[in-house]
């Protein structure tokens, strides 16, 4: 349920300081008037106006940053040198609190998370969504499944391997992976791309759907003779698309 790469009391804490920052500028600024002759005045307006508008730059930058990219096959978020240089500027800006202490305006946790190139999780936050296979398998092994059905479990917490070896958690390939297992995993990946109730993507068409089931195929990480298959026969009208 993580919609965007900063959780949303961070982006708020963010804010906050966004706020603070931009007090104290116009507070030193006040300071500085009084400390300064009147023919100063339209000159530190200048500074100040320029100040803010490297602010509002850096919030904006942000809440872009903010946005997750979800595929990566098709809009690789690719940071321009531009970018890199406003983010490390920002990763530099400093600003007083209301202690007078000065402090980062973005701590390098937030820079981190923020400059994910795809998606919104960080390392360990992945690998603990991972773990749900693990957690599937645990939990399908307890049922006292008959002889027909006995293999579920194995099938079921298979879903993430790919046939070249790439997925996890065991980095199966191909012929070691149960062919209703492969059906299932093209199944589940389109699931994945076109529900419209998930807070961190969005739903994506049956063509485009297609397309990135057909890419992954052409590379080996999912059973291609099943793709033609479930474009063939319309499954993905059973899964609610038609």
């Amino acid at each position: 349920m993580k919609p965007k790469k900063l959780y949303s009391e961070q982006l708020e804490l963010i804010r906050h300081r966004f706020a603070l920052a931009q007090r104290n500028l116009e507070l030193e600024c006040a300071q500085n008037q009084v400390k300064y002759a009147i023919e100063h005045q339209e000159e530190l307006d200048t500074q100040l106006t320029r100040a803010l508008d490297k602010l509002n730059r850096y919030w904006e930058l942000i809440l872009k940053l903010n946005e997750p990219e979800t595929l990566p096959n098709h809009k690789f978020q690719v940071f321009s040198e531009e970018v890199v240089d406003e983010i490390k500027q920002l990763s530099e800006y400093v600003y007083r609190d209301i202690n007078g202490e000065l402090k980062p305006l973005l701590t390098s946790t937030e820079i981190s998370q923020l400059m994910l190139p795809i998606g919104n999780l960080t390392t360990l936050e992945r690998l603990k969504i991972e773990a749900h296979v693990t957690h599937t398998y645990e939990f399908l092994k307890r049922i006292p499944w008959t002889n027909q059905l006995k293999n579920v479990p194995i099938i079921a917490s298979g879903h993430h391997e790919r046939l070249d070896g790439s997925g996890y958690p065991q980095g199966l390939k191909q012929q070691d992976i149960p062919i209703q297992t492969q059906i299932l995993t093209i199944a589940d990946i389109y699931d994945a791309l076109t529900p419209s109730d998930r807070p961190y993507k969005r739903s994506l068409d049956l063509e485009t759907s297609l397309t990135i089931l057909k890419e992954q195929a052409m590379k080996n990480k999912i059973n291609s003779d099943l793709v033609e298959l479930f474009e063939q026969r319309q499954v993905f009208s059973v899964l609610g698309h038609t």
